[in-house]
Order: C-alpha cells, then sequence, then structure tokens
C-alpha cells in the first residue's frame, strides 16, 4: 500500500499580513540601535512565523523603518510577508521569506488581525 506524503503546512507557498509592535520589542534599546535592531527584530519574526531561516527584506521596507532616522522607529509596522520557492539550485532551503512593507489603511493599524492574501494577482 503506497501512501502519498502531504505537504506540511511549512511547505507550502502563502502571503500573509501582519502588524509588527515595533514599540514593545524595542522597548529599553539605546537610541543609536533601534533601526537596527527594527530591522533584526523584524527577520526574527518573519522567521517565526513563516517558519523560513532565509528572510529577505525589501528595500522599501528598510526605508521606511529608516525614514525618521535612527532613532525615532515607527511604533508599529503593517507587513506583507510572502513564502516562496527558491529558484537557485545550490540554495541551502527550498524556500524563502519576503517582507514587504504593506499599504497602511486610514483609519490606523489598530484592530487589524493577520490576513492571508490570495496570490491570483501576483
Amino acid at each position: 500500500m503506497v501512501v502519498e506524503k502531504t505537504r506540511g503546512r511549512k511547505e507550502e507557498v502563502v502571503t500573509r499580513e501582519y502588524t509588527i509592535n515595533l514599540h514593545k520589542r524595542l522597548h529599553g534599546c539605546t537610541f543609536k540601535k533601534k533601526a537596527p535592531k527594527a530591522i533584526k527584530e523584524i527577520r526574527k519574526f518573519a522567521q517565526k512565523a513563516m517558519g523560513t531561516n532565509d528572510v529577505r527584506v525589501d528595500v522599501k521596507l528598510n526605508k521606511h523603518i529608516w525614514s525618521r532616522g535612527i532613532r525615532s522607529v515607527p511604533r508599529r509596522i503593517r507587513v506583507r510577508i510572502a513564502r516562496k520557492r527558491n529558484d537557485d539550485e545550490d540554495a541551502k532551503e527550498e524556500l524563502y521569506s519576503l517582507v514587504t512593507v504593506a499599504e497602511i489603511p486610514a483609519e490606523g493599524l489598530k484592530g487589524l488581525g493577520t490576513k492571508v492574501i490570495d496570490d491570483d494577482d501576483e
């Protein structure tokens, strides 16, 4: 009897939108290390949420974090994390996560939960 192996939850290609509260993650951080630490915390969040060690931060997200300087990092940020297949043959892992900045609604970020994005438009 042949049992067909189903793919695990962490192995499918998916895109989700999250709100990350950077304020609580950077509490007590030295002023001159806030923006670099914010990028590291976003990487850590994406690693945990998507289950991939390879996390790539988009240039626009980096610019958004650094837009108000090294000290004044935004308190909350809305990000879109996409788990994608690695096209390189010599890649260590078959999946990677791409983190981009999502558009912020006019009402603000509070109350927005995690939203799964359909990949029909991409």
